[in-house]
């Protein structure tokens, strides 16, 4: 079956209340959002409410960076599923290696997140990648597959998607080559259902997306730093709904 094209913007710890409305008009007048492909924002917490109110009614949807793998209770700090849901979010980010790394979130936190977010109705959008030293010492592969695993032990993924985000190449400037970035693709395409979708995250850009968008199992991109760009961010979504033929 057909996989719709998906390019997510990742603001990471960016914004403020003019900022995001000045970005997220520019996005809807841009034309951001088309039948052939979908676009999203995931936005940090204490903007959703507003990110939620600019975009209701849109063909862009939203969603949060992290997630609690607990539903209720005293944890301090922590955002639920459901509270998610209630602020009209369609997407949440699970296992981003900014999280792996930085916070110590291990595999199995990981796939807590990520069961917590099906349960409440929320699409995750899991995050597994190598970094340089896995790479060079050739267990990508090896890498990729248990971040994964973690997950489908518990659950299946056809109502997720997948994000494949090599850590040597998150705000380095670096990238993977479409060759490299198809041979991940194409690796974790026999892991997931038909219908997942895998979408590349690792310094795209617009002079590099019409490239990895034209592998066969590159169904999208996860955006960090051009995703607050409005031209940037609005290139990398045209070439996306230009692979789709759009």
């Amino acid at each position: 079956m057909a996989r719709i094209r998906l390019v997510a913007g990742n603001w990471k710890m960016h914004g403020s209340r003019a900022s995001n409305q000045a970005l997220l008009d520019a996005l809807l007048k841009g034309g951001a959002g088309a039948k052939k492909a979908e676009c999203a924002v995931c936005v940090p917490y204490p903007y959703l409410e507003q990110v939620a109110g600019l975009l209701r009614g849109s063909a862009i949807a939203w969603g949060a960076q992290n997630v609690s793998e607990h539903e209720k209770g005293a944890y301090t700090g922590e955002v639920s599923a459901s509270m998610l849901l209630e602020l009209g979010c369609r997407f949440v980010l699970v296992g981003h290696s900014e999280r792996r790394q930085l916070y110590g979130e291990s595999d199995a936190q990981v796939a807590a997140k990520f069961a917590a977010a099906l349960r409440a109705g929320l699409t995750p959008i899991l995050c597994v990648g190598e970094t340089l030293e896995e790479r060079e010492s050739g267990r990508t592969e090896q890498v990729v597959a248990r971040q994964l695993g973690a997950v489908t032990k518990e659950t299946a993924l056809a109502q997720a998607v997948v994000a494949y985000e090599p850590v040597w190449a998150i705000g380095t400037g670096r990238n993977a080559t479409p060759e490299q970035a198809q041979a991940v693709h194409g690796f974790l395409r026999t892991k997931v259902a038909s219908e997942t979708r895998i979408l590349y995250g690792g310094s795209v850009k617009p002079q590099n997306a019409a490239a990895l968008f034209a592998m066969p199992d590159v169904d999208g991109g996860l955006i960090g730093g051009a995703s607050i760009v409005a031209q940037d961010f609005l290139a990398i979504f045209k070439a996306a709904l230009a692979a789709a033929g759009g």
